[in-house]
This record gives structure tokens, C-alpha cells and sequence, in this order.
């Protein structure tokens, strides 16, 4: 078997389409699906956005509300005359303002780029440049820290939209600032969104900039048909529903999941402002009676390093799915959510590039601790087979696939709606991305025997040791299985012998005393060696108090390698993730 195809006869990404409204006079446009058919329908009176204030205080926002302030935007953004086909850009936390500047903005025909509020300027100019941003809406206090020092090397950025209590004080002294909530005040709250061709680019996503240059991932208004059917399909979302993405809006993961997808679902789309704290997420979930929960394995483990005690003391009978995204989810976490949380946690695999879930363990079937799950439905995937300098193997223009329980390269069949359509002014770089009509995602995986997909690692991080190519996830989620280990980062160091031997570190799980600890590398050596065989396993074992990650939760091997080797670590405000 060199494919596998999802499950699902009767899908078609034709009958998707289907189940959005389109535009009244033909077309279709992102924010028509997700807020204006729902402004005019039965639903004008639900909550869309409920929003969590840092103060404590909740804000909800109808359909109805929500409608209207997108117009209002969109009319702003026309009477200062931006184009369609111009990028806006939002540097704003978890805040109702990043929905209606998104939304506003699909309403427009421009592109809309949100960027990770916790980059400096450094990214941010890098990132405005790249996409030559016309708008930048943001606060007053992140203008001062990421823009300022940088602004007189934006020249295409013509007006900044502020947000906040002191807008309105700041905005004389920012170059084109104005305070939005006084510009949206002054216009009507009708807007009529012209024709729109599901082709038309409507989102600019740029990938983190670890390996150089950030790239810049197009993808078009038709990227709504995946998002409906995957939040269907995967995230089981239903009317009535209070769905609750913890992922940052500066990432594709809190675009099309905390943004899009809940609200083409007419669901009540949860947003909390404040920063990760277990007691107050707790509360959250069982106070705003929270049904479908998607997180990140980070969050997780954080979760699992307070104790299930804390988990017992809150009523979560709401929740129906908890799902993660972001980085694989260790088997030990998925088990650790169904004993006690009620729910195993359904991982979930995709990328900035493919726009929404393309992998995952779907609502309705079992769950598979530590693997990716299944195709979805309309998505077809298969692993490409790898030379002996982890190359993959192309015949007469196609992949050679592997075979089942092999690993290789994950790769897709292109032509899903999310798809991204282009990375910006970089056609050569896209084109490479695609071989034989498959796309590549660079990313290791193995499918086995019942189809379903484990990951291994990304192929830029695999380790060469004595001719093998070596995932360091796969050897990750092995030490993570052991009771003593909450989290475990791999990396090769150079070895005269076998080219590079693998050094693992681990953090410890609470309560490990101090004299289990002294004797754990060895019996953790031994335990990987079980588990992964002597070619695999870890040849070193290092106990950390803690290990290095990105602002969005991702252990940093990169960093990992550089202070193992002693190397220059360098700029480390743009070792960010894409979700």
C-alpha cells in the first residue's frame, strides 16, 4: 500500500462547499461565512466573542455586534484608502479588537497578517517589510516597544490604528496614528462586501524565522471550506457550543482556530486575555462551562507538573472533546487527560503552509496515545521514502513511497482549500515545496499497518548516528512514557565513531526525590533502550531543572545544540513557532 486516503465515501470538498451561504451575488468571502450570515439569521442575537479581560471582567459580543463592527472597519479602512489586495497588520494580544481588524479587513478584500505580539522590533520591522504593511493595528504600549524604535524604516506603513483606554492621549504622536474606537464610532455600521472570488488572497501567515529569512504563506478566502468542514469533522464543533482556543492570535493556529472556525460554526468563541495559570484555566473551563477545548501539548504538560488534585476540585463535566495542536502530544499526556480530565486528548497535526488540520484523531473514533491520527476526509497522505543522506526519493518526477511502518517523509496530495497558494514574492521557493502533485511538508512520520500516522520529527532536526536516521520526537516521547519524566528534549552531538551519538534532557516529573533522581539517568538509559533498541536510545542523559523554549511553548533544540557545543546562540527574539 503506497497511499492513505481518509475514511469518508461520501465527502467531497465540492459538497463543503455546499454548506456555506457564499456571497449573495456569488462568491465567497471569509467574513460573510463566519459573522454576516449569522448577523442576519436566527444567531444575531448569540454571543460570538466572550471575552476574559486580564481585570477579571467578561465582555460578551452578539453576531449582530460584531457585524457591525467589522463593516464599521471595513468603511475605515476604505475611507482611508486602503486597497483590496493591500496587507493590515495587527500586533495585538487576546483581544475582541484582533476579531473585528481581521474580519473588517476580509470585508474589505485587503490581507490581513497578525503578528506575535512578544517579538521585538527587530521581527516586527523584518515581518512589515516583507509584506509591505499599509495598517498596523496595535496598543499604544506595544507601538512604544516594537514599532517606534524601528518606524523610520517602514515607509509603506501609512496609518496605525490604536487600541486602548489612552488611544486617544498617544495617537497625535504616532505617525498616521488614530484611536480606533473613535474612527469606528464615526462610521455606519453597514458594509457591503464586494464580490470576492474564493482565489482572492485574503491572509498573509509568516513561518518562523529559525532557519533564516521568515517566509510569508499566502492563503485565499476559499481556506474557509477547510476550516468549516475540519471543525466539523475533528473538533466536532455544534450549535450551542462554547469553544476555547488557547493558541496566540499571532500564529496561523489562533487565525484559523480561534477566529475562523468557531464562528463559521455560530459558536460562542472564547478569548482570554490573561497568561497561562493552572487554578484560573481550571476555573475558566468550569465557570464558562467550556465544551470543546483545543491547547497545546505545553499547556498540558504545565497542567500535569500542578497535580491532578487541582483537576479534581473543578466541575469540567462541559467539556465533550479536548483537543492539542502545536507539537506532538506524548501517549502519557493523552492518558493523563482521559484519567483526569474525563477525556483522552486528541492530537491534531498540520502546518502554517497547509492552513487547517490535516491529521488528527477524529471526534467519534478511538484514540491512539502518541500517534497523529488519521487523514482527515478529502485529505490524502502518504510517507515518501528517504536515501541514505535523508533525501527523498523521486522516480520519473514521483515520490517512491515507503511502506507501511517505514519512516520518511510526510507528504499530502495537493489541492485542499486551506492550501496555501504561494509563499510571498518567493516562487521558486513554493515551487519546491511540491513534487509529482504531492506536497512536502518536511516533517519524518511513519504510517502503520492500520493507517494510522506517527510523527518522528521534523526533517531538519533528524539525527545521522552510525548511518541511521534518527527522529529526536520519537526517542522524546519514549522518555516522556516514564513516570519520573514530564518533558525531555534530543539532540545529536558530534561522535569521532558514529558521526553524532544522541544526548537527551529531561526535566522531572514533581515529587521525584532527590535520591531516586541521582540514580535515574542510568535507569532511563536503560528504559529508552527497551523501548527503542541501542541504535535509537539516548547514549546520554542530562536531569534539567528546566529546558529552553520558544514564547509558544516548543522545546528549543536549537538552543539546546548551541550551549551543549558551546556555540553563539544569536538572535533568539525570532526562534518563534507558527502556531
Amino acid at each position: 500500500m503506497t497511499t492513505q486516503a481518509a475514511t469518508g465515501s461520501d465527502f467531497s470538498w465540492t459538497a463543503e462547499r455546499a454548506r456555506l451561504d457564499g456571497l449573495p451575488g456569488g462568491g465567497l468571502n471569509i467574513a460573510h461565512e463566519a459573522v454576516d450570515r449569522h448577523a442576519a439569521g436566527p444567531l444575531r442575537d448569540r454571543a460570538a466573542l466572550r471575552w476574559l479581560a486580564r481585570d477579571g471582567s467578561v465582555h460578551d459580543t452578539t453576531y449582530g455586534e460584531l457585524a457591525a463592527q467589522t463593516s464599521r472597519f471595513a468603511r475605515l479602512l476604505a475611507d482611508l484608502g486602503v486597497e483590496p489586495g493591500e496587507t493590515v497588520f495587527a500586533l495585538l494580544g487576546r483581544v475582541p479588537e484582533l476579531h473585528v481588524a481581521a474580519l473588517g479587513t476580509f470585508k474589505r478584500r485587503a490581507v490581513f497578517c497578525p503578528l506575535y505580539s512578544a517579538f521585538g522590533p527587530e521581527p516586527v520591522a523584518q515581518r512589515l517589510t516583507l509584506g509591505a504593511g499599509a495598517v498596523l493595528v496595535t496598543t499604544p504600549r506595544l507601538y512604544a516597544r516594537r514599532v517606534a524604535p524601528v518606524r523610520d524604516r517602514l515607509p509603506a506603513l501609512r496609518h496605525v490604528l490604536l487600541v486602548g483606554a489612552d488611544a486617544a492621549d498617544v495617537a497625535p504622536e504616532v505617525p498616521g496614528g488614530v484611536d480606533l474606537a473613535v474612527e469606528l464610532a464615526a462610521r455606519p455600521p453597514a458594509w457591503e462586501i464586494p464580490p470576492t472570488s474564493a482565489d482572492d488572497v485574503a491572509l498573509l501567515h509568516f513561518t518562523s524565522g529559525t532557519t533564516g529569512r521568515p517566509k510569508g504563506a499566502l492563503h485565499v478566502h476559499e481556506a474557509v471550506v477547510a476550516h468549516h468542514a475540519t471543525g466539523r469533522i475533528a473538533l466536532d464543533l455544534r450549535e450551542g457550543d462554547v469553544f476555547w482556543c488557547t493558541a496566540d492570535p499571532g500564529w496561523v493556529t489562533g487565525m484559523s482556530y480561534g477566529v475562523i472556525t468557531p464562528l463559521s460554526h455560530g459558536v460562542t468563541c472564547l478569548i482570554d486575555e490573561g497568561e497561562f495559570d493552572a487554578t484560573r484555566w481550571y476555573e475558566t473551563l468550569a465557570e464558562q462551562r467550556v465544551t470543546v477545548w483545543y491547547t497545546a501539548p505545553t499547556a498540558i504538560r504545565m497542567l500535569m507538573r500542578a497535580g491532578a488534585e487541582l483537576a479534581r476540585e473543578h466541575d469540567l463535566s462541559a467539556l465533550r472533546l479536548i483537543a492539542s495542536v502545536g507539537e506532538p502530544l506524548n501517549a502519557e499526556a493523552v492518558r493523563w487527560g482521559a484519567e483526569h480530565l474525563g477525556l483522552p486528548i486528541r492530537d491534531t497535526w498540520w502546518q502554517t503552509e497547509t492552513g487547517g488540520i490535516m491529521i488528527g484523531n477524529l471526534a467519534g473514533l478511538e484514540v491512539r496515545p502518541g500517534a497523529m491520527g488519521r487523514p482527515l476526509p478529502g485529505v490524502e497522505a502518504s510517507i515518501g521514502r528517504r536515501d541514505e543522506e535523508g533525501e527523498l526519493r523521486v522516480a520519473d518526477g514521483v515520490p517512491v513511497m515507503a511502506d507501511d511502518g517505514e519512516g520518511g517523509e510526510l507528504l499530502l496530495r495537493a489541492g485542499w482549500p486551506s492550501m496555501f497558494r504561494g509563499y510571498l514574492n518567493e516562487d521558486e521557493r513554493y515551487a519546491r515545496c511540491f513534487v509529482g502533485g504531492w506536497y512536502r511538508t518536511g516533517d519524518l512520520a511513519r504510517r502503520d499497518e492500520d493507517g494510522w500516522y506517527w510523527f518522528l520529527g521534523r526533517g531538519d532536526d533528524v539525527i545521522k548516528s552510525a548511518g541511521h536516521l534518527i527522529g529526536p520526537f520519537e526517542v522524546e516521547r519514549v522518555l516522556m512514557e516514564h513516570p519520573a519524566v514530564v518533558e525531555a528534549g534530543v539532540i545529536g552531538v558530534p561522535d569521532e565513531m558514529a558521526g553524532q551519538r544522541i544526548k537527551a534532557f529531561v526535566v522531572l516529573a514533581p515529587g521525584v526525590n532527590a535520591e531516586t533522581a541521582a540514580g535515574l539517568p542510568r535507569a532511563l538509559l536503560g528504559f529508552a533502550r527497551t523501548r527503542l533498541g541501542a541504535v535509537v536510545a539516548p547514549k546520554e542523559i542530562e536531569v534539567r531543572d528546566e529546558l529552553p523554549h520558544t514564547r509558544s511553548g516548543k522545546v528549543m533544540r536549537r538552543l539546546l545544540r548551541a550551549r551543549e557545543l558551546g556555540l553563539p546562540e544569536g538572535d533568539l527574539s525570532t526562534l518563534e513557532t507558527a502556531t
